[in-house]
């Protein structure tokens, strides 16, 4: 099969999965936006810290896939099981500051002047969110694991499982029935804690009773805390998952400085927010099938075939993000109109989803940019690049144009200025990541030729 098939096939099967699990988001979205807009601006918020404190978590557990698919290239079944294992000393270290964060979001909602009325909701929705943190973290380093040997089917069918309950159990927890009070917002979030607990029972079930996982040998005594290889996760996966850290957050924090401007300025970004991350779903498949392949050929001793699978991936994300981008300026108004009843919400969000479409090229670009720099062990300077351009020139810029103005232009009030600042951080991020990465297989082809006329000298 060429690697082009092979990527496809498992980014094909990785992006059901994840449309999926977006699909919660946008469940969530729908659902609250037709129960009230007070609700919708209290998820917008609410999502917006949520998501900047689990992104970071994963980002850091997703930085072990190259580890584990490296292992696997190299056919050495057995100590990926062991690092498996110790991973899970990770997970309880994030685990732990994923939740402090969540039950001190204060300090953060009052320095982004988020209403007082809007406050208390949002803290009841994070609580109920701490608890679910754990499976949520377990489950994706199951994910990580299998995304690396590249069968990413098993994950794809509980996920697609786990909407089929999240959807009902939303609609049911949200407005209430059957003699349950409406929970609101706050129901939104009791519906994920229960579908997380229920993802991450399959997920030990699985690995208990599939013959694939054998090989492995999960179910040995846990060795102690080795910490050379904890040495490796965060050297690796701190600075990746800071990167995305930075990365979510340039355009998460846009809700809580949006949120001063009102309900219906909170809706819109609310819903150009659900769809970029909808849209962002594609080039992240593709990322974490093309990085496993990378990596495989990498622990294979085979640096040629890696750069083969860095190019096929390269191309296939730029095709798909210009197809999406064109079809979400067409669609504007239309996507708008799906995600609210209210006129003035519907018009203001189709005026951002404008920027989105651009927004998403750039995203795209970066995101497989980032991923492959990984394989290759550069993560350091990426996250330098995210923090000046993205929190920089994307935020800070953001910020600037609506609320101080910038030179002789007076302040734009407006959620557009964000979105247009956010845009242009983004595309110089993308083109500076793109010729990081060059250089870096570049670098890696010319090392391993060397290190093969020097052999056969």
């Amino acid at each position: 099969m060429s690697e082009l098939r092979l990527i496809s096939k498992h980014a094909g099967t990785v992006l059901v999965g994840q449309l999926a699990v977006m699909a919660f988001g946008v469940v969530d979205t729908v659902i609250a936006g037709r129960y009230s807009d007070q609700a919708l601006a209290a998820l917008s918020v609410g999502s917006a810290i949520y998501i900047s404190v689990y992104v970071g978590l994963i980002g850091i557990v997703q930085a072990l896939l190259p580890i584990w698919a490296e292992l696997h290239g190299a056919r050495r079944p057995e100590a990926l099981g062991a690092s498996l294992r110790q991973s899970l000393y990770l997970c309880a270290l994030l685990t732990l500051a994923g939740v402090a964060a969540l039950l001190s979001p204060g300090p953060l909602l009052r320095w982004a002047q988020v209403p007082e009325a809007m406050q208390g909701e949002v803290r009841q929705y994070l609580a109920v969110l701490a608890v679910a943190l754990l499976p949520s973290l377990l489950f994706r380093i199951y994910s990580t694991f299998n995304q690396s040997l590249g069968h990413p089917l098993l994950i794809t069918a509980l996920q697609l499982g786990a909407l089929l309950v999240k959807i009902p159990l939303s609609i049911w927890l949200v407005a209430g029935g059957g003699g349950l009070a409406p929970l609101g917002v706050v129901g939104c979030a009791w519906a994920t804690l229960v579908v997380n607990y229920g993802l991450m029972l399959f997920a030990l079930l699985m690995l208990r009773t599939q013959g694939l996982y054998h090989p492995y040998l999960l179910w040995v005594a846990m060795e102690k805390l080795d910490w050379r290889q904890i040495g490796g996760f965060v050297r690796l996966g701190i600075p990746g998952g800071m990167a995305y850290l930075v990365e979510v957050t340039s355009f998460t924090l846009m809700a809580l400085f949006i949120a001063r401007l009102g309900t219906t300025a909170s809706a819109s970004h609310q819903i150009a927010a659900s769809m970029a991350s909808v849209l962002y779903m594609v080039p992240l498949s593709i990322a974490i099938a093309c990085s496993a392949r990378v990596s495989f050929w990498t622990g294979a001793g085979q640096s040629a075939q890696a750069a083969r699978a860095v190019w096929t991936g390269f191309r296939l994300v730029a095709l798909t993000a210009i197809t999406l981008s064109a079809i979400l300026l067409i669609a504007s108004r239309s996507i708008a109109g799906l995600y609210s009843a209210t006129p003035a919400v519907a018009q203001l969000a189709a005026g951002l989803l404008l920027w989105v479409a651009v927004y998403h090229v750039g995203d795209a670009m970066q995101a497989v940019c980032g991923f492959l720099l990984r394989c290759y062990r550069i993560t350091f300077t990426p996250l330098l690049l995210y923090a000046v351009m993205l929190w920089g020139l994307g935020l800070l810029g953001g910020y600037t144009l609506a609320y101080q103005g910038l030179g002789p232009y007076p302040a734009m009030p407006s959620a557009v200025s964000f979105w247009a600042a956010s845009t242009a951080g983004m595309a110089l991020v993308a083109l500076s990541l793109a010729g990081l990465l060059w250089y870096a297989v570049r670098r890696s082809t010319r090392s391993a030729v060397k290190s093969e006329a020097a052999a056969t000298a």
